[in-house]
């Protein structure tokens, strides 16, 4: 079997390690906790990342390597999409949530909730250069989803 073969499904699960890893490492890390957009974009990545591990692990059989690493490509694009989203949400360009949520799971107390951290999807706790963490968010997942598809296209078309 070509490594070249794995190169997509192996950047389909490094993709989404990558910037789930990161976003753990700034909110346990550094501090900076998640507003509820923040873990929209996390579910894709998670997604992505099953969906590329069960590809690797089936990669015997191609066609199910390729459609598993393909769904795994739209995961993390979906999560680039909602980066988009909250970014703009963040830059003012259109209304985000209008509503408050809480990042905690089952019963939540009146105790905790006054505890928790109030972490608005419009303000952006980090930036470099003025693009926030919902940008680069995008602009990763987004270009690593294409890069993905395009390793898939042309090792099929190569196939062929």
């Amino acid at each position: 079997m070509p490594k070249s073969r794995l190169a997509a499904p192996l950047l389909a699960l490094a993709i989404p390690l990558l910037l789930y890893g990161g976003a753990l490492v700034s909110q346990f890390g550094f501090g900076l906790h998640p507003c509820e957009m923040c873990y929209w974009q996390r579910w894709p990545h998670q997604a992505a990342i099953v969906l590329a591990a069960l590809a690797l692990l089936l990669r015997s059989n191609g066609k199910a390597m390729r459609l598993l690493t393909a769904l795994a490509a739209i995961a993390i694009a979906i999560s680039g999409a909602i980066g988009i989203f909250h970014a703009g949400v963040e830059y003012g360009f259109w209304e985000g949530l209008t509503s408050c949520s809480t990042g905690a799971a089952g019963p939540v107390s009146l105790e905790s909730i006054m505890n928790a951290p109030l972490i608005r999807c419009d303000q952006t706790q980090w930036d470099l250069f003025g693009i926030s963490l919902a940008g680069f968010n995008a602009i990763f997942s987004l270009g690593g989803a294409a890069l993905v598809l395009t390793l898939l296209l042309r090792r099929r078309t190569s196939d062929a």
